[in-house]
């Protein structure tokens, strides 16, 4: 059949009906992409969310596991602990959270700092040890006080428990899940 001016006619305007069904179906299809982005967004939003939580009740249960065999350990080095704290919070002038510490063990004149980590790395242990040169300065009433440092964990990336010991920090490790202190009785800890 050969081509009219009507059918030409008629399939021009075919086609323009088609590629106006393709238009509005690519602004619906844009419209979903947004609303799929902004549900990303939320569902990042709550991820983060839950992984805080999570990250914090765990690191409150792996704490629990560690304080009652410190003291035991600690008073066995002749440590003689009395007073237990945890989660000690230090906060600036406006009272934003600049620093928090995760175990307290002490006596009337020492006191044993401990921080808990699952796994401990070198970053961790650098940390805490800036933490501790300003110890005294956040909490001047162990002024007079004899302040050791230790690090706690289940496991240790590589090398990071020597790192730890050499830097004068006591290092408590999980064996079977029993808490150890990994120091030989010899060792001499720092005292802040």
């Amino acid at each position: 059949m050969p081509a009219t001016p009507e059918s030409v006619w008629e399939f021009l305007l075919k086609v323009g009906e088609e590629i106006r069904e393709l238009r509005e179906q690519n602004k619906e299809l844009r419209e979903s992409i947004k609303e799929l982005r902004e549900q990303g967004k939320e569902t990042d939003r709550r991820i983060k969310e839950l992984s805080h939580l999570f990250t914090t009740q765990w690191g409150k249960l792996v704490e629990a596991l560690v304080e009652p065999g410190a003291v035991n350990l600690f008073r066995e080095r002749g440590i003689n602990i009395r007073y237990t704290s945890r989660r000690i919070e230090v906060e600036d002038e406006k009272g934003r959270k600049i620093a928090e510490f995760d175990i307290f063990l002490e006596n009337d004149d020492e006191l044993v700092v401990i921080e808990v980590k699952t796994t401990v790395k070198k970053e961790d242990v650098d940390w805490f040890l800036e933490k501790m040169s300003r110890f005294k300065e956040w909490f001047p009433k162990y002024k007079r006080y004899k302040v050791y440092g230790a690090i706690a964990g289940i496991s240790f990336d590589e090398g990071v428990d020597r790192y730890a010991y050499r830097r004068g920090l006591f290092v408590l490790k999980s064996e079977g899940g029993i808490i150890r202190i990994a120091n030989d009785p010899d060792f001499s800890p720092r005292v802040w």
